[in-house]
């Protein structure tokens, strides 16, 4: 079930399977925006302060990028469907050993369940259809990149409502959250099956890559390390999603702080930038097929830093730009990760780019305790100073610019990858197999 030849697709399969089975994992795998539904309930039955409330979610996001970056030469040895599988395993599971916890009022099984056995299936299930879909859609691989990823910025939109549902019939105390995180474990499990089963390479290949005629460039992981362009893109990807999650995970007190927003508006705000992150996704790597991915950078660092100039002057005084600058800001976030793997294959070809992605998405942990730091912190030291409403916020908006500028400048920066970096060819002129360390050939 799991060889590579076993997964090869047969004559007349259609390429636009591919998309959905990708879309199953990532559906599933985007619950984790929605984790704050449990915020309150956790709190209250297993009194928790906010910081601990939210502990299961950032060790997940850190494993996120972790398991991507230790994962990824695994993922591109075994196939797709051994890592759509493993995601599916751990990602359920993880769910599972979290209800074990409410159940027992352990909430270091919680944080160990949801988030390191999850955080291990966000990471693999993230990164595990990249290199099948980069293979499929030669001719549109920011389209196609963009459809699978796009579940991961609209999995909360289902999640969110799903889990507020759950919890208003098996009721927030310990018990009730713990048949919530065990309903959603065996949901999520068998829908990510879906994917697993419906995943397949194309035919010319039993790996998850098929390789092209001679390939202009071909980079494995371990040199993509060693390159200047795989650290320009870490800085670029590290400032456009600290600068997205510095407000996604700030919204609703923010909104309610410049604007006071009842509890059902500030949900919608939340719901308004879940949709902006899940469109943004799709709308922005497609655009990148058409005007190039390092152009597309340009957009959304650079009018990223706009939006967050606009934030800092009338932000806090215009609802309706205050609204706008969120989403478009939040649209650039969800678009940088979609358009992320095409421009590796841009760089690097689609040699490893698997690989290569999971180490690329270390930014992303490292963003996921920058963006709430450094809006938490800033906004603390002002309400501490005496200041209010917009004034709280101010200063983490012209840090955000400048990170945003950072990014601008340093990919001005990235170039095509130097032929010396390239695998060297075998005796046909093809770039011959240069195994990752410790994988044997």
């Amino acid at each position: 079930m799991f060889a590579p030849g076993r997964i090869v697709a047969p004559p007349g399969w259609s390429r636009w399977l591919v998309p959905p089975a990708a879309l199953s994992i990532h559906l599933a795998i985007g619950q984790a925006y929605a984790w704050s539904v449990f915020k309150p309930p956790l709190e209250s039955s297993l009194h928790l302060s906010g910081t601990a409330s939210a502990l299961p979610f950032q060790v997940a996001i850190v494993m996120l990028g972790l398991s991507a970056a230790f994962g990824g030469t695994l993922v591109e040895r075994r196939g797709p469907r051994w890592a759509m599988t493993v995601a599916a395993v751990c990602f359920s599971s993880g769910f599972l050993v979290a209800a074990l916890g409410a159940e027992l009022r352990q909430y270091w099984l919680v944080v160990l369940g949801y988030g390191a056995v999850g955080g291990v299936g966000l990471g693999i299930g993230y990164i595990s259809p990249v290199s099948t879909l980069l293979s499929w859609f030669p001719d549109r691989p920011g389209t196609a990149t963009g459809i699978a990823i796009m579940g991961f910025g609209g999995g909360a939109l289902i999640a969110s409502p799903w889990s507020a549902h759950l919890l208003s019939v098996f009721g927030t105390s310990a018990p009730g959250i713990a048949r919530t995180f065990a309903v959603m474990g065996v949901a999520y499990g068998l829908f990510m099956t879906l994917g697993v089963l419906l995943v397949r390479v194309p035919p010319g290949r039993t790996g998850t890559i098929a390789a092209p005629p001679l390939p202009a460039v071909r980079v494995s992981a371990r040199n993509a390390l060693r390159t200047p362009q795989f650290w320009c893109l870490w800085v670029m990807l590290c400032a456009n999603v600290t600068a997205g999650i510095g407000i996604l995970e700030k919204a609703a007190p923010m909104v309610t702080s410049l604007f006071a927003a009842t509890p059902a508006a500030a949900a919608g705000f939340v719901g308004l930038l879940s949709l902006a992150n899940m469109l943004g996704r799709l709308a922005w790597s497609a655009a990148s097929d058409l005007t190039g991915r390092k152009n597309i950078y340009r957009l959304y660092l650079g009018a990223g830093a706009g939006m967050y100039l606009l934030l800092a002057l009338v932000g806090g005084s215009s609802k309706p730009v205050f609204l706008l600058c969120a989403a478009v800001i939040l649209s650039f976030y969800g678009g940088g990760f979609a358009t992320l793997p095409a421009y590796l294959k841009d760089l690097f070809g689609t040699y490893q780019v698997g690989a290569i992605h999971g180490r690329l998405l270390t930014a992303w942990s490292t963003a996921g305790i920058l963006g709430p730091l450094i809006v938490n912190a800033l906004a603390d030291a002002r309400r501490s100073a005496g200041h209010s409403g917009a004034d709280l916020y101010t200063p983490s908006f012209f840090t955000m610019l400048g990170l945003l500028a950072v990014g601008f400048v340093v990919g001005e920066f990235v170039r095509p990858v130097h032929p010396r970096y390239h695998e060297p060819p075998d005796e046909d002129g093809r770039p011959a197999s240069v195994p990752e360390e410790g994988v044997a050939p």
